[in-house]
């Protein structure tokens, strides 16, 4: 296990990349599947790691707490090299309850990944929507814990939702999520 901090080119206003992805539901999402929603947390996480793994619990929270808001995660590991990031794992990790998001989705060809930058699981990215559009309005940490293990004490992520669905702009330095390096395919 690496430790790798989150370094995307998405900027606070930009546009998120459209996706077109399979969850483990067996239906294909696109940010047009959330359209209704005041926000979207984007969750780049995986099954095996453990800082993905010690946040499966505050996104299940998130995802129940917030009517407006999707929480969707997107695994996007080489499951070939790492099988328990497979589709079928995933659909186990659902099915046992482990991950309750509104959507939990496979990126295999590793490119909706690359369009946003992600680089570590667990990486969110929260977008408000502005015009028509999901526009990045916050990059960071989940919360405050730096280690699998360590109990947060703050949570930027509520703070960031919060402050979008009350219609202001979130006030937050986008300090770097940390996790496992996202395990790309040999190219």
């Amino acid at each position: 296990m690496v430790m790798k901090e989150s370094e995307s080119e998405l900027e606070a206003g930009d546009v998120a990349p459209d996706f077109d992805l399979e969850g483990v539901d067996g239906e294909t999402y696109s940010l047009e599947s959330f359209a209704d929603d005041e926000a979207l947390l984007v969750v780049f996480t995986c099954n095996h790691c453990p800082y993905a793994q010690a946040k499966f619990d505050l996104l299940n929270e998130l995802a129940d707490e917030y009517d407006d808001v999707s929480v969707v995660g997107i695994n996007s590991n080489d499951a070939e090299e790492y099988p328990d990031d497979s589709v079928e794992k995933m659909q186990e990790f659902v099915a046992e309850g482990k991950i309750d998001y509104d959507a939990y989705l496979r990126d295999e060809s590793q490119t909706v990944a690359r369009e946003y930058g992600a680089v570590c699981t667990p990486d969110p990215f929260l977008f408000e929507r502005t015009d028509g559009e999901f526009q990045l309005a916050y990059h960071g940490r989940l919360d405050d814990a730096p280690n699998p293990d360590d109990e947060p004490s703050r949570f930027p992520i509520r703070e960031a939702i919060d402050a979008v669905l009350a219609g202001e702009t979130v006030d937050l330095e986008w300090q770097p999520s940390r996790g496992c390096s996202i395990k790309w395919k040999d190219q």
